[in-house]
């Protein structure tokens, strides 16, 4: 997409924070077709003279009706699966053994997802956790129609996994920077497995376990040096003054 300033049409709110178009409806639905514009992209309708999300488009609402999300995550066909040397690159998993892997194969879905495609959103429920085997993905929040990143995931690392617990809405977007390829651990999927094979569940959620507590130190970490700042440049402005 190019920005252009003279047309009629619809302008779009590109995730680089650029304003593309105008442009005509023909190009707008191309562009749909093509994960560019997705359901949750800002579009501006000059005949409105508003911003809509894409799916409250008047004039997109029939295709995006039409569109399921599985459509952006779509399921590998068979033998297309990972080995358990690729699942190996999720750290949470890198200690089970191969028969572990295989078995906890079967509770997972092997998905893959375009640049651009949306795997959660905010406010939706929280169904399942994803566990990233290739590609980047970042976690977002939208703040006045604009994009605020929070952190930036990678290959043997996941997300969504608060959800195995509370089933709780999501609290931000999670897009893919690039191709990238996930196991998806639905809620109901775990709830079988550790009814299943308690074994199995054991040190996979005592690996969450300490990855979450690894993430609530460096929080920590990082408001006590945020406020240990705060408080030395008071000083500062206070000396000054």
């Amino acid at each position: 997409m190019q920005p252009v300033n003279e047309s009629n049409g619809f302008k779009i709110w590109g995730v680089d924070d650029q304003v593309y178009g105008p442009v005509e409806l023909p190009t707008l639905i191309s562009w749909v077709q093509d994960d560019r514009v997705t359901a949750s992209t800002w579009v501006y309708s000059e005949k409105e003279d508003r911003w809509y999300k894409g799916e409250k488009v008047p004039e997109l609402q029939i295709i995006f009706g039409k569109r399921k999300r599985s459509a952006a995550a779509k399921t590998a066909p068979p033998g297309d699966g990972p080995n358990t040397g690729a699942m190996r690159r999720v750290k949470i998993l890198a200690a089970l053994t191969e028969e572990q892997l295989e078995k906890f194969a079967t509770f997972m879905e092997y998905i893959t997802v375009r640049q651009w495609s949306e795997i959660v959103l905010s406010g939706q429920p929280g169904d399942a956790m994803y566990l990233i085997l290739e590609g980047e993905l970042r976690v977002r929040m939208m703040v006045g129609g604009k994009e605020k990143i929070l952190t930036t995931l990678s290959t043997g690392e996941f997300f969504g996994e608060i959800a195995l617990f509370d089933h709780g809405a999501r609290s931000a977007d999670v897009v893919a920077n690039m191709d990238s390829k996930l196991l998806k651990v639905s809620t109901e999927a775990f709830d079988r497995l550790i009814e299943d094979a308690p074994d199995l569940a054991a040190p996979i959620l005592h690996a969450i376990g300490k990855t979450l507590a690894a993430r609530i130190r460096a929080d920590n970490k990082r408001f006590k040096d945020d406020q240990s700042f705060r408080n030395a440049s008071g000083r500062v402005d206070q000396a000054a003054n």
